[in-house]
């Protein structure tokens, strides 16, 4: 059955990349705010938006109650989650079928299977496929995390059961250190995700970090999209995704992906998921978990195989089967994504929220920007400070990186910081160029470099400078224009005073 009116319970630019979807569809769109956002793109851009409540994420975006008010008041026959916030929470997604709503995403029975950490371990032994080593369920007291850690060998990681981003884990090298990295574990998972349930797993050396996109839909058929290359990573957090990996061979990339698709099978799982892996050097991979939504990184995913996954996911939830099987399935060229964050990497990553008062995107060939900001918005402290995700893509690796540094050099923010010279160090990184990457790869650069400017110390005034070069820059280019102008034959005169004009307003 079609959808006609589709409820986004999220924010920033991942609500605007499903309202643009919908858009494309000819479905209505429906977005809802909170006080900090009430500015935002994706509020001008819907068809109707509401108020959901104050600022915190915890008074709005996460009332999964309030959502589905909305969603009734607005007339909304389907929510889409997007990621974060009510994603992956299994019960608002019941509450949706329950109310004869579509959840754009896996059932509620589906995402417990998988949605959980321990579950999916579980549901992922049931299906036989390789894991890392470690505990099955939640650990219940430190004694048990004590005998599960002398078991396997330290060094361990503590895991979140719930979530993910890197909150709630904590590696452990000796026993000694175990109690307190279990009590902060805990009580980080308990602020992030409501839930303070930890697992142990084996800590593995210098692994790859490696998912595998696949997509279900509700007659049984499941495929895999091909893989993409997330190892490098600060404090566990993502910060460059690429597809594909230069690492993974086709053998290879058959292997996990026939993997993935024998675990959403086994949960009965439909719409779009990401199965995460770990892999050593040796080509040994071990599951890791399963994402139940779509991936922050998924655009280097749509990019080598030229499909839209927005628009596949409504598909799917729609009730139709998918239109190509797995053989249809082909990767072009080589995509690399950036997270553009308002963060100082040069301040040891403070946030950097506040006003926008210069903004100068990139553009040009083989490149997207799937951005939620705009010059004279205000970031608010309140949420991610996800700016915008900025892809680079052509027909090799080697290329894709020098078209994302050109890209970089284009791209400005001003009256914030941002972590863009991160990755002008990471991508000019011999390490990183030849794909000699892992998931301790970024600590390492960075205890190794400096993020200063070749002249030595930063100058705390540089976001000022910038922003008035880039705007003297802009003057004289127009007032150069509008003398070319009027240099020029008459037939130009209605250019230079429409120019004139800009320029007084």
């Amino acid at each position: 059955m079609k959808i006609e009116k589709i409820l986004i319970a999220n924010r920033g630019e991942i609500a605007l990349r499903i309202l643009r979807a919908c858009r494309e569809r000819g479905i209505s769109s429906v977005a809802v705010y909170s006080d900090a956002d009430r500015a935002s793109l994706h509020v001008a851009h819907a068809d109707e938006a509401y108020r959901l409540g104050p600022s915190p994420a915890t008074e709005s975006y996460l009332r999964g109650d309030l959502i589905l008010e909305v969603a009734r008041k607005s007339g909304a026959d389907a929510i889409h989650p997007g990621y974060g916030f009510l994603s992956e929470n299994a019960d608002f997604a019941a509450a949706c079928e329950n109310a004869g709503i579509r959840f754009i995403g896996p059932s509620a029975n589906a995402m417990r299977m998988l949605g959980s950490k321990t579950r999916a371990r579980q549901t992922a032994d049931a299906a036989g496929l390789p894991r890392v080593p470690g505990s099955v369920h939640a650990l219940e007291s430190l004694a048990e995390a004590k005998q599960v850690a002398s078991e396997i060998g330290y060094p361990i990681m503590l895991k979140a059961a719930a979530g993910g981003g890197g909150k709630g884990m904590r590696a452990v090298h000796s026993e000694t250190d175990l109690s307190e990295a279990l009590e902060n574990a805990r009580s980080e998972a308990e602020r992030a995700f409501g839930s303070g349930d930890v697992y142990i797993e084996k800590l593995i050396d210098r692994p790859r970090h490696i998912e595998i996109q696949i997509l279900a839909d509700q007659h049984g058929h499941c495929v895999y999209l091909g893989e993409r290359e997330c190892s490098v990573q600060r404090r566990h957090q993502k910060v460059i995704e690429e597809a594909p990996s230069a690492f993974v061979d086709d053998t290879l990339r058959s292997r996990m992906g026939e993997a993935a698709v024998r675990l959403a099978q086994a949960a009965g799982y439909t719409n779009a998921g990401t199965a995460e892996f770990l892999v050593d050097s040796e080509r040994n991979f071990y599951f890791l978990e399963m994402n139940t939504r779509l991936q922050v990184e998924h655009p280097v995913t749509e990019l080598v195989t030229g499909l839209d996954l927005v628009h596949l996911q409504i598909q799917i939830a729609e009730g139709r089967t998918l239109p190509f099987t797995q053989q249809d399935i082909h990767l072009r060229g080589h995509a690399i994504e950036c997270r553009i964050y308002a963060e100082d990497p040069e301040n040891q990553f403070f946030p950097s929220p506040g006003k926008i008062t210069r903004l100068v995107q990139a553009s040009g060939p083989g490149i997207r920007e799937d951005c939620g900001i705009y010059e004279g918005w205000t970031v608010p402290l309140d949420y991610d400070p996800i700016l915008s995700k900025l892809i680079a893509y052509a027909p090799t690796r080697s290329l894709a990186i020098e078209r994302m540094l050109r890209a970089l050099d284009e791209y400005h923010v001003g009256g914030i910081a941002t972590n863009v010279n991160l990755f002008r160090l990471i991508l000019r990184d011999e390490g990183f160029r030849s794909a000699k990457i892992d998931t301790g790869y970024l600590e390492r650069l960075l205890a190794e470099t400096s993020l200063q400017t070749e002249q030595g110390e930063r100058d705390p005034n540089i976001n000022a400078v910038a922003t008035i070069a880039a705007a003297f820059f802009v003057m004289t280019q127009s007032q150069n224009m509008i003398r070319g102008a009027d240099d020029a034959s008459p037939a130009s005169a209605w250019k230079a005073v429409a120019r004139k004009e800009a320029l007084r307003s």
